[in-house]
């Protein structure tokens, strides 16, 4: 959400702005909020600044308006409600507030308090861009680049994030970044992607952080450096950039431009397990089934090995099936195994197809011997005890 910096203040401002505020003064009043929500004037009060914030709105002060709205999206004061916060933005959106008409399209494009609505979202952009707003115009060129809304046209979208992105907006230079590494509508041009990615980097964008991180670790567009890829990936990673949380995992795991660090290389797996990343469950999951770096948990393991697997990753799959059949990590279950061996086979795993081409095999012959499926399953062949794969 894009708001207005508040002004600084001088010690007489409270008075005076009180007392006008008092008095109804809207201006008054949205300066006063500004006081209580941060100021160097007052402790900050968030329940006295919605008050005064909302006074404020009500008597239609755009600026207020789009302050209220993003005071309800946040919590601030009062109790979150993307609802009311799209009422505001709206009532602000349609006075020519810019602020508040990019924070209306963000409404439409994330679905909160709205249905989610590309083609809606892209028209309050395009208000808020024409009156100037870089940030909306990296969110146009993003629209375009990504086919959000609109017809994908990386002709277009060069153009709306190269405005951006010299106007110094974050996101549209990671953006650029990202055409210039995979020649969408230019030609490939790794140090050039590099030299955005530094630029939003600059600003603490994590995405950015992570992008110039994996290129020094790949010596993509710039040499190869694991102690500054490292120290780029934890970057984002403390911004909770999930993939980062991942990739820096296995420089701790790996020991790539830092010592070797299981326990670490861990509590990072986690974070990103924690996200739904799929390889980061996976991982984990190994890495706790075997006590690497934690004490073996063989229930944790197996309920990180369940959550890759729901997501289609095939090792994760075959792992969980051996320890369904075995029991390990809690109780067994031939017919789950078998459920998830077919999984991982349908997606080539090779363990997994073996295993399940054994058991046809025996299968045939246990009825080519005149003898029951249930004997036949309990064939020492067919029961045979299968190794984790890391």
């Amino acid at each position: 959400m894009k708001t207005p910096q508040p002004a600084r203040y001088h010690s007489g401002s409270y008075a005076w702005f009180r007392a006008a505020a008092e008095r109804g003064d809207p201006y008054a009043q949205f300066n006063l909020a500004l006081l209580y929500r941060a100021s160097d004037l007052l402790a900050p009060d968030p329940p006295c600044a919605y008050f005064w914030m909302e006074r404020s709105a009500l008597q239609g002060l755009a600026f207020a308006q789009n302050h209220l709205g993003v005071m309800l999206y946040t919590g601030e004061g009062v109790a979150a409600s993307d609802g009311q916060a799209v009422r505001w933005f709206r009532a602000a959106a349609l006075q020519g507030e810019v602020a508040a008409q990019q924070n209306l399209g963000m409404m439409y494009r994330n679905g909160r308090g709205v249905l989610a609505n590309a083609e809606m979202a892209l028209a309050w952009f395009f208000r808020a861009a024409e009156q100037g707003s870089a940030r909306a115009q990296g969110l146009i060129g993003a629209a375009y680049l990504y086919g959000e809304g609109v017809r994908v046209d990386t002709l277009l979208a060069l153009a709306w994030l190269r405005k951006a992105a010299m106007r110094n907006d974050a996101r549209a230079q990671f953006h650029l970044g990202v055409m210039y590494q995979q020649g969408w509508c230019v030609a490939t041009d790794a140090a050039q992607a590099v030299a955005w990615w530094r630029q939003a980097a600059a600003q603490q964008l994590a995405m950015a952080e992570r992008m110039l991180g994996l290129a020094y670790a790949q010596g993509c567009g710039v040499a190869a450096d694991a102690a500054r890829a490292y120290a780029w990936l934890r970057r984002a990673a403390i911004q909770d950039d999930a993939e980062a949380q991942f990739n820096l995992a296995l420089l701790l795991a790996q020991g790539c431009g830092v010592a070797q660090d299981a326990a670490q290389a861990c509590v990072w797996y986690r974070c990103a397990a924690n996200q739904s990343h799929m390889l980061a469950q996976y991982n984990l999951a190994c890495m706790v089934a075997a006590g690497e770096g934690v004490p073996a948990d063989p229930v944790q393991a197996r309920s990180l090995y369940q959550q890759a697997a729901e997501q289609g990753w095939a090792a994760a799959q075959f792992n969980l099936a051996v320890m369904y059949q075995q029991g390990l990590g809690g109780a067994s279950s031939q017919a789950l195994a078998l459920l998830w061996y077919r999984c991982a086979a349908r997606q080539g795993q090779p363990q997994a197809c073996q295993y399940l081409a054994t058991l046809v095999r025996t299968e045939r012959r246990c009825r080519s011997a005149g003898l029951g499926w249930q004997r036949c399953r309990r064939s020492k062949q067919a029961r045979r005890q299968l190794q984790l794969q890391a």
